[in-house]
């Protein structure tokens, strides 16, 4: 690991490092100097000579990286990415709750947990890492960027740990609700119990037929609205696509799922049909203090 970034967080997203060879690595090229290196070592998209000559390149005494400079193995030098334009999320990234050791949001759809692929600022990390000025935020638990609701997220580092293992161990009560099409004789509440898999690669999830149960949800049918209905979905574990999964394989697929039953292929900035499902509640135990916490989505359906 590295020591520590000279340089602060930007945009809520700390420096990107990169680490010369040991000096005893064959070299595969001759490096003459620093620059050459990180020429070498960038994608040649990214423009060395432009950010060697702001200074955006700094060693770990915080001193800038010159063109010239003699090649060092094993040094670290820091710098900050340029950050593709991005479309604005809409709707309100609401903090529900904040204390010492946990902030709780209830995020828009489309809205991005992390920061992953075309969607870095417009996400629910780097957003509130700024806005709060919390550069160590993280999340707890995994919320789909198309789902709506409510995301926890620790503070400091020294606090995940305890908090992540409420999710691990299952003790962290959580409620959805969603909308769907009313089907006539399904039979409700029901258990739906089976092995969920992802291929990475694949948009969508399977159900894997004989496996191993990994993935339970309990679900109940709470109130009709004509053709469909509102349904609370009470998660067990915790798969990729879970809920989204067991209500289509129900004949009742979530209002606007863009995956199930069929991919539909949709633009990244097109918000015009959100997933109509919601994170709407969470419980649980404080590990740190034992006391019962519980919190609610402001959000309701339809979304």
């Amino acid at each position: 690991m590295p020591p520590r970034s000279p340089l602060p967080p930007r945009h809520g997203l700390g420096a990107a490092w990169l680490r010369t060879p040991d000096r005893d690595q064959p070299r595969p090229d001759p490096w003459p100097t620093m620059g050459a290196w990180l020429r070498h070592r960038l994608p040649e998209r990214v423009d060395v000579a432009g950010m060697l000559a702001q200074k955006r390149f700094v060693y770990a005494d915080g001193d800038a990286v010159a063109e010239d400079h003699d090649y060092a193995p094993h040094t670290f030098v820091w710098f900050h990415r340029d950050l593709a334009d991005e479309v604005d999320v809409p709707g309100e990234l609401h903090v529900v709750h904040r204390d010492a050791r946990l902030v709780v949001v209830d995020k828009p759809a489309f809205l991005s947990s992390i920061p992953r692929g075309r969607h870095v600022r417009q996400s629910v990390v780097v957003r509130l890492r700024d806005e709060l000025g919390l550069p160590e935020l993280s999340p707890l638990h995994r919320l789909d960027r198309v789902t709506s609701g409510l995301l926890l997220l620790a503070t400091e580092r020294r606090w995940r740990g305890g908090y992540q293992s409420l999710f691990q161990d299952g003790a962290v009560r959580k409620t959805y609700r969603a909308l769907a099409p009313v089907r006539p004789g399904l039979d409700l509440p029901v258990v739906v119990r089976d092995h969920i898999a992802k291929r990475r690669g694949t948009w969508q999830a399977e159900v894997v037929a004989g496996a191993p149960v990994n993935a339970e949800t309990l679900v109940e049918l709470e109130s009709r609205r004509g053709d469909v209905g509102v349904y609370r979905l009470t998660p067990r574990t915790g798969r990729t696509h879970q809920l989204r999964l067991h209500m289509n394989g129900l004949g009742v697929p979530i209002v606007d799922d863009p995956l199930y039953p069929a991919v539909r292929d949709i633009e990244v900035d097109d918000f015009s049909r959100p997933l109509q499902l919601l994170a709407a509640e969470l419980e649980l135990t404080d590990p740190f203090d034992g006391t019962a916490r519980r919190f609610e989505s402001v959000r309701s359906l339809p979304l």
